[in-house]
C-alpha cells in the first residue's frame, strides 16, 4: 500500500491542487477500491461487529459509534467474495444525497490518495449489472488500477431493497 501512495504522490506533483481528487484506498482481496474521502466520515480500523440473526449476507451486522447504532456492509460479500469471519476493518460513510450514514467492512484501508480526474476509466461494457452499480469506474496508476466505489450504492437501504425484490420473484 506505501508503494501505491508514493506513486500517487510523485504523479500528483505534476498536476495542480485544483485538478485533483482526494481518494481514500482500500483494499479487498488484493484488489485497491476507492472511495471519495469527502464521503468518509471516520475510519474505525478493526474493531467489534454484532452480527444480526437472519440479515442478508451483505450486511456483516451493527457497530456503535459516537452514540449511533449504524449498520454495516460486508464489501466482501457485495462483490460475491467469500466473508471471512475475524476482526476486518470499518470505515464509516456518510451518503449526503441520501442523508445516511452506515459502516463498510473491509480488508484494510490504506491512505489518502491524490488521483486525476483525467485518469478515470468507465466501467467496461462487460461488466455485470452488479458491478455497474457499485463501480464508478477505474482510476489507472503507475501501480495498477483503482477502482471507484459507488458510495450511494453501498448503502444498505438499497441492497435491501434488491434483497427483498429477489425474495419475492
Amino acid at each position: 500500500m506505501k508503494a501505491l501512495t508514493e506513486l500517487l504522490s510523485a504523479e500528483s506533483l505534476e498536476l495542480s491542487k485544483g485538478e485533483l481528487a482526494s481518494m481514500c484506498s482500500l483494499t479487498v482481496d488484493a484488489q485497491v477500491f476507492g472511495i471519495d474521502a469527502s464521503k468518509v466520515r471516520e475510519v474505525l480500523g478493526r474493531c467489534s461487529i454484532q452480527k444480526v440473526p437472519l440479515a442478508p449476507a451483505f450486511i456483516a451486522g451493527v457497530i456503535t459509534n459516537r452514540g449511533e447504532v449504524l449498520t454495516t456492509v460486508d464489501l466482501r460479500a457485495l462483490l460475491g467474495l467469500e466473508v471471512r469471519a475475524g476482526a476486518r476493518t470499518v470505515l464509516v460513510l456518510e451518503d449526503k444525497d441520501e442523508g445516511e450514514w452506515f459502516g463498510l467492512v473491509v480488508d484494510l484501508a490504506g491512505d489518502i490518495v491524490s488521483v486525476s480526474p483525467k485518469t478515470l476509466e468507465s466501467n467496461p461494457s462487460t461488466l455485470s449489472a452488479r458491478g455497474k452499480a457499485l463501480f464508478d469506474g477505474a482510476y489507472k496508476l503507475p501501480a495498477g488500477l483503482m477502482i471507484r466505489l459507488n458510495v450511494g450504492m453501498l448503502r444498505p437501504a438499497f441492497w435491501a431493497k434488491i434483497d427483498s425484490s429477489e425474495a419475492k420473484a
